[in-house]
């Protein structure tokens, strides 16, 4: 199963396959890679990056979706990490000769954190964070010894089950967009700037929640925003918006602004936020916008997909942010450039905590952009508590209705319980709640830890909303001091909700 076996089965004179670097990373990275092959029978590869190759098991019949669901996955050959990038043909006479497409890719983790120790024991329990797919899924050697060329698995799905990601989604590379047939028309491999593709969503870039910041040289920093986090896809004289899960944002005067960028076709990530009158970021003004308040609206971009058929995840995030600078030059006020922010790391922080703002990004200044990937490239630092939770029941009074919310996040499939919040209501937002409430009632809760005394005089629903939450602290119980309600938000799916 070494690498060697992979050099030996190809001619890289003749295949556009990546040949293994002279010196292969050493370090156990944490991406996976599914590449859909139509080779002399249309398969997935399935690949774990691990000890410095990705790992590879060849599934005939694709991921399972449900749960209980058991696919056969043989073993193949290691492959260089560099493998993970292509998509095109093998021509015909190569080993492997057909189209290949990534299908899907993103990070990765092992339960006990030690992959390679479990690829030798025969069982890898994962959790999969890819732009399609997302959940547990556990490989279970059948057959044969560690690296023996009878070496069966078994991939089935665990924990919750997921839906598919769609037909258009199922059918279209997460790389470049493109269908089988589009990339088995073209003779090249990977993304060409001279072949106009249309634009398509990439799962955002996430950034690992840390406790410090690095201080070094080597780094940039970034205000963290306090709003919905948006992909912007220019495709002609029309422009849309997405959120993190892709759903449909709706700011018109923002996606007109994106339509009239001077460039055919672009995708940009950023962050929309509402101002207040000191000009600082406010959730909750984001979500009175939603209700009929209005506020100022604006979209901080800080990075540059693709411009023009162009992809441009490859470059260093300066190069991007140089790209994006000029593409937003003569832009509506209501887009600008994220700034970098200036000075000493501790000088950076102290102004963001004098300002009230949420928090500091940190991003290596030679990083790549890796779509729905938490890499360490790129880290978030809070300077307030506030996250996401997902509701689960409410309680009511008698003098304004709604009392209070039971909120809760979720670890390894189970809604844990956090907490009672029962203030940062208006009266607006309770009777919106109210009616949602109304919709989604059920028996029994949600929690799977919820205690007698904290359910007392609950009503229980399913966990389809998330909501922002601020507190002061946890305490030893797990439970959140002082929280206030900031308002809903869309634009992150329940099950992506854990206790930061």
């Amino acid at each position: 199963m070494s690498i060697s076996e992979y050099r030996r089965k190809r001619d890289f004179s003749k295949t556009l396959e990546p040949p293994p670097a002279a010196k292969p990373k050493k370090a156990a990275d944490a991406h996976f890679v599914i590449q859909k092959h139509a080779a002399s029978r249309l398969h997935f590869d399935f690949r774990l990056e691990m000890g410095g190759v990705f790992k590879s098991w060849a599934v005939p019949k694709g991921m399972p979706y449900r749960h209980g669901d058991k696919r056969l996955a043989v073993r193949t050959e290691d492959h260089p990490v560099e493998y993970g990038g292509f998509e095109g043909i093998i021509p015909a006479g190569e080993y492997g000769a057909g189209t290949v497409m990534i299908w899907d890719r993103g990070s990765y983790s092992v339960s006990g954190g030690q992959p390679l120790k479990s690829l030798e024991n025969g069982k890898l329990h994962m959790e999969l964070a890819g732009e399609k797919l997302k959940g547990e899924w556990t490989l279970v050697r059948t057959r044969g010894g560690s690296g023996s060329d009878q070496e069966s698995w078994l991939l089935m799905k665990t924990g919750e089950s997921v839906r598919s990601p769609g037909k258009r989604r199922e059918e279209r590379s997460a790389s470049s967009g493109r269908t089988m047939g589009q990339i088995a028309s073209e003779k090249t491999a990977a993304w060409q700037s001279n072949v106009e593709a249309v634009p398509v969503f990439h799962e955002p870039m996430r950034a690992k929640a840390v406790e410090r910041l690095p201080a070094e040289d080597g780094w940039l920093y970034e205000i963290k925003f306090d709003g919905y986090r948006a992909l912007a896809i220019k495709n002609g004289k029309e422009a849309h918006l997405f959120s993190r899960n892709e759903k449909p944002l709706e700011f018109p005067e923002l996606s007109g602004a994106v339509a009239g960028l001077p460039c055919r076709s672009a995708v940009l990530d950023g962050e929309i936020v509402a101002l207040d009158s000191d000009g600082h970021p406010s959730f909750q003004l984001l979500q009175a916008r939603d209700i009929g308040t209005p506020a100022p609206i604006v979209y901080y971009l800080f990075d540059l997909l693709t411009l023009d058929g162009t992809d441009c995840r490859g470059e260093s995030i300066h190069e991007r942010r140089r790209r994006l600078a000029a593409l937003l030059a003569t832009a509506k006020d209501s887009l600008r450039v994220s700034p970098a922010l200036p000075g000493r790391l501790e000088n950076v922080l102290a102004e963001i905590r004098k300002l009230g703002l949420e928090g500091v990004v940190a991003k290596k200044v030679d990083s790549r952009y890796r779509s729905g990937a938490a890499t360490g490239d790129w880290l978030k630092l809070k300077c307030l508590n506030e996250q996401e939770f997902v509701i689960g029941g409410y309680a009511q009074s008698d003098k304004r209705g709604l009392a209070s919310v039971l909120v809760g996040y979720y670890e390894r499939s189970r809604l844990h319980f956090a907490g009672r919040v029962g203030s940062g209501f208006s009266e607006l937002l309770l009777a919106q709640l109210g009616r949602l409430f109304q919709g989604i009632r059920t028996e029994s809760p949600p929690f799977a830890d919820i205690q007698p005394v904290d359910a007392r005089g609950a009503a229980w629903v399913r966990p389809e909303l998330v909501c922002q939450v601020r507190f002061s602290e946890w305490t030893r119980d797990g439970r959140l001091r002082q929280p206030v309600f900031l308002g809903l938000r869309d634009d992150k799916s329940p099950m992506e909700v854990r206790r930061e």
